[in-house]
Protein backbone atom coordinates (compact mmCIF):
# COMPACT_ATOMS: atom_id res chain seq x y z
CA UNK A 1 0.00 0.00 0.00
CA UNK A 2 1.73 3.17 -0.88
CA UNK A 3 0.66 6.80 0.01
CA UNK A 4 -0.35 9.65 -2.51
CA UNK A 5 2.11 12.17 -2.26
CA UNK A 6 1.61 14.96 -0.56
CA UNK A 7 -0.68 17.82 -1.63
CA UNK A 8 1.73 21.25 -2.14
CA UNK A 9 0.64 23.75 0.61
CA UNK A 10 -0.72 27.54 -0.62
CA UNK A 11 1.77 29.83 0.28
CA UNK A 12 -1.08 32.32 1.82
CA UNK A 13 -1.55 29.48 4.46
CA UNK A 14 1.46 28.72 5.09
CA UNK A 15 2.07 32.72 5.81
CA UNK A 16 -1.28 32.26 7.90
CA UNK A 17 -0.07 29.62 9.93
CA UNK A 18 3.46 31.03 11.01
CA UNK A 19 1.64 34.45 11.71
CA UNK A 20 -0.33 32.63 13.95
CA UNK A 21 2.34 30.84 15.79
CA UNK A 22 4.40 34.33 16.29
CA UNK A 23 1.01 35.99 17.61
CA UNK A 24 0.50 32.98 19.88
CA UNK A 25 4.16 33.25 20.90
CA UNK A 26 3.93 37.36 21.82
CA UNK A 27 0.64 36.78 23.04
CA UNK A 28 2.03 34.20 25.97
CA UNK A 29 5.22 36.27 26.42
CA UNK A 30 3.21 39.56 27.19
CA UNK A 31 0.46 37.19 29.45
CA UNK A 32 3.59 35.80 31.18
CA UNK A 33 5.18 38.91 31.90
CA UNK A 34 1.88 40.31 33.39
CA UNK A 35 1.39 37.70 35.15
CA UNK A 36 5.05 37.92 36.96
CA UNK A 37 4.12 41.66 37.73
CA UNK A 38 0.74 40.63 39.60
CA UNK A 39 2.74 37.78 41.09
CA UNK A 40 5.79 39.83 42.76
CA UNK A 41 3.22 42.40 44.21
CA UNK A 42 1.18 39.45 45.49
CA UNK A 43 4.44 38.11 46.84
CA UNK A 44 5.57 41.51 48.63
CA UNK A 45 1.69 41.80 50.26
CA UNK A 46 2.28 38.18 51.66
CA UNK A 47 5.50 38.95 53.34
CA UNK A 48 4.07 41.95 54.80
CA UNK A 49 1.37 39.82 55.99
CA UNK A 50 3.31 37.13 57.23
CA UNK A 51 5.85 39.75 59.33
CA UNK A 52 2.63 40.89 61.30
CA UNK A 53 1.33 37.68 61.71
CA UNK A 54 4.96 36.30 62.85
CA UNK A 55 4.90 39.69 65.21
CA UNK A 56 1.54 38.92 66.59
CA UNK A 57 2.17 35.26 66.83
CA UNK A 58 5.67 36.22 68.99
CA UNK A 59 3.08 38.45 71.32
CA UNK A 60 0.95 35.89 72.27
CA UNK A 61 3.66 33.26 72.73
CA UNK A 62 5.40 35.95 74.97
CA UNK A 63 2.55 36.80 76.99
CA UNK A 64 1.27 33.28 77.51
CA UNK A 65 4.48 32.14 79.20
CA UNK A 66 4.40 35.21 81.49
CA UNK A 67 0.91 33.72 82.37
CA UNK A 68 2.64 30.30 82.94
CA UNK A 69 5.40 31.54 84.92
CA UNK A 70 3.25 33.62 87.12
CA UNK A 71 0.62 30.99 87.67
CA UNK A 72 3.76 28.43 88.32
CA UNK A 73 5.06 31.24 90.97
CA UNK A 74 1.71 30.84 92.45
CA UNK A 75 1.48 27.48 92.63
CA UNK A 76 4.71 27.32 94.91
CA UNK A 77 2.82 29.09 97.65
CA UNK A 78 0.09 26.55 97.60
CA UNK A 79 0.45 22.83 99.12
CA UNK A 80 -1.13 20.64 97.35
CA UNK A 81 -2.34 17.31 99.53
CA UNK A 82 -1.72 14.47 96.79
CA UNK A 83 -3.43 12.40 98.58
CA UNK A 84 -7.38 12.37 99.49
CA UNK A 85 -8.83 13.53 102.14
CA UNK A 86 -11.41 11.57 104.30
CA UNK A 87 -14.74 13.26 103.67
CA UNK A 88 -16.97 12.69 106.74
CA UNK A 89 -20.61 12.21 105.77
Amino acid sequence: MSLPPPVSVSPLIKFARWTMLSAGILYGVSRQSSLEKKEEKLRVIRAQKKAIKDAKLAEEKKRANEEMSTLDSNLTYLQIDSKPSNIQR
